[in-house]
Formats: C-alpha cells, structure tokens, sequence
C-alpha cells in the first residue's frame, strides 16, 4: 500500500494549487487527481447535495486505489469533511480558509475573507472564526462568480480583474493587511489580485498548510512511498479543457 497513490479531488482545477504544494513536499509520492467540473461550482449548492458529492468523489479515488484523500476544496471541506472521516476508514486531508495565521499576523485587526457562499455559511467556518478570531474583524466577501469564470480559463484579463475589484476594494477602503483566499481557485489570480492590492497587505492561502499535513499523515501511518518515479494520472467528467490549460497540455487527462 506503500506505494499506492495520493487522492487528490475538487470541484474543478483549484485543486491544482493543492497539488503543486504537494508534489514538493513529497516528491516520491504518486498522485490521482479527479475533477468534479461537471457539478462546478459547489459553493451555490446545499450541504446535502455537497456531501453527496463528496462521497461521490472519494469512493472513486478509492477504488482507484488511494491510500490517503486530500478534499482540495474549501467547501467540501466545510461541509462534509466531518462525515467523510466517519465513512471511510482512510486518512483525510481537508482544507479551510488560514484564518488562525492572519488572526494570529495582523496589526490592523482587520482581516479579508475571500470565498464561496458555501465555506462562509458553513459550520466549519463558524467554528473556526470562533476559535481564532474572536477579537478579530473579519471582512467577508462571497466571491459570486470568479470560480465559473476560472473553470472556463480567465486567469487574467479584463473580466477577472473586474470581479476582482468588485470583492477587494470594500476590504481595502476598510483597512485590511491580510487577506485569506478561501477557496483553491484563487491562487491561480494572485498575479492579478497582487496588481490591485496595497503591498502592505499580506496574502494568504492554505497550500503549503495542507502539503505539510498530508506528509505529517502519511508518515503517522507508515504509508510512505519510496518511488523514484511516479505518476500524476488526472480525471475529470465534464471539459477538460481547463484542466489541460492549467496543466499546459502536459498530462493526458482521462474523462469519466
């Protein structure tokens, strides 16, 4: 089982950004990606209907032989991460918006949330505001819109910078110095969200977070691989069109 594969899942592409994080903390590992494009986006949708297809999704990477599963996806995460380790007797990896660091870095007391309806009224979240950020002001914004833009390839231009400014400016004219990318999407914007913020105010996502706990999970039970060379197999069921872009064509992409 040593040598069996890291699951990786999303609701589109964001989930790339997880991967890329892995793949240099655990460079021996092989990795299966699946994206669940055609149900995108999730953050519009139900907690049931969530959890349904968080379930949907995992049973997949397992019998594709997973030996750990990475939700790489805000809102999966915040919506049925709970249930999934109660289903499935495999490790799990999830993903939430890094409130606890720039609760814990600001100067400002006043900290940007960017993400999808679905983490911001989760249960998760409640509870991790609550947690670290009691005596923190924190800035929401349901960035309506920006993940369909990014699943159809806009990583830039003029439609993604008007969005963008849409959702930022309001935290800026407030006086945020953080500012939290809540879903695996937009780190694939930074280039353009850079461009429209002061400098002063630090960005933050959970990549490296969740690298980092997927090692530490590997090597609590013993499932490290020693591969020299390894596989990255992607899956996807609706275009993969998007996929590939963000790949640059350098994967086969497997549709289902």
């Amino acid at each position: 089982m040593n040598n069996s594969p890291i699951g990786i899942f999303d609701s589109g592409i964001g989930g790339i950004t997880i991967l890329n994080s892995i793949k240099k903390i655990l460079p021996n590992e092989n990795i299966i990606y699946f994206s669940d494009n055609f149900n995108s986006p999730y953050g519009n949708k139900s907690k049931k209907e969530i959890l349904k297809l968080s379930v949907k999704n995992t049973k997949f990477l397992i019998d594709k032989g997973c030996k750990i599963i990475v939700v790489a996806c805000n809102t999966a995460t915040t919506n049925s991460i709970k249930e999934l380790r109660s289903e499935f007797k495999i490790p799990f990896v999830g993903i939430e918006p890094a409130i606890k660091p720039a609760a814990m870095q600001t100067k400002s007391g006043l900290i940007g949330v960017l993400a999808t309806k679905g983490t911001l009224s989760s249960g998760l979240f409640g509870s991790t505001t609550n947690d670290y950020a009691s005596e923190i002001k924190i800035i929401e914004k349901n960035a309506e819109g920006l993940v369909e833009l990014i699943e159809k390839g806009f990583i830039d231009g003029d439609k993604i910078e008007k969005n963008l400014k849409k959702y930022l400016f309001p935290m800026i004219d407030k006086g945020i110095d953080h500012l939290v990318l809540g879903c695996t999407h937009y780190p694939l914007l930074i280039k353009t969200i850079r461009s429209l913020i002061p400098k002063n105010i630090k960005i933050i996502d959970s990549g490296k977070a969740v690298a980092k706990q997927t090692k530490k999970l590997i090597e609590k039970n013993n499932i490290e691989s020693n591969l020299i060379e390894v596989k990255y197999s992607f899956y996807c069921n609706g275009s993969p069109k998007s996929l590939n872009m963000i790949l640059n064509n350098t994967f086969a992409i497997n549709s289902i």
